[in-house]
């Protein structure tokens, strides 16, 4: 009753402006500053905590997310949840619910419409599905060359343009500089060519691009929410799933899966995203504390990120994983596989030419 109040009272509330999409290029020099326990249950949920800002009242933003407090993009989050505490004047607060607590993406998604005070991260796959199809190219496989690229499309036009087309469907993106990291495969089978993909049920997020992406491959995507995936391996009815090395590790896929192919299909920056209508509730001043100092979480994600993936990547080994480096010839294999996915256009509804645009817009040769 609670939220459903509060969406009833945003609906009523002045709308300000303020453009929060993308952020500094996230290659810059990162501050000085430079799935394992779980938020705490006697967090304040009360009405109080949940009035909108015209009420004077503190504002919490409930952020919600499939992954452990332990993956680098778990500390993260406490670490923008301290800047917020640090630099603001005690008037908007950040609640942290890992592994899934607040519900799947979708469902967080789908409230985020209705006003509720949720946030969670989520792609342009996630927002190809939710009325801006263009969106869904930058998940598409081994579109980009490298991170440099990420960070300069999100500086573009082309990534401004989508972020308005999201936010006249009711979500604001907070910020896009976050690395969740080089997404690769983890299989009970070994994997060591893009041919050995063929027919084995590879799980992916419960969205269309992902799902087409790894079809083209040769693979049976099955999409399923991250907390049912290492049953489902265990189980025997997937065969396989992908994600960064801190979340196949973090969620102990490893465990029940003991084969991986450092193929790096995509490069995945990530957004944090939330309700238009309670973001344009805050004050301005709130607004800036949200976005300046989620960009700066970002910058200390990505360190993170890029610090724990040898680390991680040395524990699989040392745990029984059974990793193969893929030569240059192998992963030319793959990207010309993938190509496929990018003639699919009609069947996503994108924009004509959209792939030469993005390319262009990513500073891509």
């Amino acid at each position: 009753m609670k939220r459903k109040y509060l969406a009833l009272a945003l609906a009523g509330i002045m709308t300000l402006s303020m453009t929060a999409c993308g952020g500094k290029d996230a290659s810059t020099t990162e501050p000085a500053n430079d799935d394992a326990a779980v938020a705490d249950d006697t967090a304040d949920t009360s009405s109080d905590a949940e009035a909108p800002a015209a009420s004077g009242d503190a504002v919490t933003i409930q952020i919600g997310f499939e992954n452990s407090i332990s993956e680098p993009i778990g500390q993260a989050l406490e670490k923008w949840q301290q800047l917020v505490e640090e630099k603001g004047d005690g008037s908007l607060k950040i609640e942290l619910y890992p592994d899934s607590q607040l519900g799947s993406k979708n469902e967080l998604i789908d409230g985020m419409t209705l006003g509720e005070p949720y946030m969670t991260l989520a792609d342009g796959a996630f927002y190809a599905d939710y009325g801006v199809p263009d969106f869904g190219i930058v998940f598409g496989p081994f579109l980009f060359d490298d991170w440099d690229q990420c960070w300069t499309l999100i500086e573009s036009d082309w990534y401004a343009d989508m972020c308005s087309q999201l936010e006249s469907k009711g979500l604001k993106i907070v910020s896009s500089n976050w690395k969740y990291g080089e997404r690769h495969t983890l299989t009970t089978k070994p994997v060591a060519a893009v041919e050995d993909l063929s027919g084995l049920k590879i799980r992916v997020p419960g969205n269309q691009i992902q799902s087409v992406g790894f079809d083209v491959l040769g693979a049976t995507s099955t999409g399923m929410d991250l907390g049912d995936v290492y049953t489902a391996l265990q189980q025997g009815t997937i065969d396989g799933a992908e994600n960064p090395l801190a979340t196949l590790y973090g969620r102990k896929l490893h465990e029940v899966a003991k084969n991986l192919i450092l193929d790096g299909h995509v490069l995945n920056f990530t957004t944090w995203v939330m309700s238009a209508d309670l973001f344009n509730s805050l004050t301005p001043e709130q607004q800036e504390l949200l976005v300046s100092t989620g960009e700066e979480a970002g910058f200390f994600n990505n360190g993170l990120v890029d610090e724990s993936n040898e680390e991680y990547l040395q524990m699989m080994k040392d745990e029984g994983v059974t990793v193969v480096e893929p030569t240059d010839e192998v992963m030319e294999g793959f990207r010309e596989k993938a190509q496929a996915f990018y003639e699919k256009g009609s069947t996503f509804g994108w924009s004509d030419g959209l792939y030469d645009t993005v390319r262009a817009a990513m500073g891509a040769q």
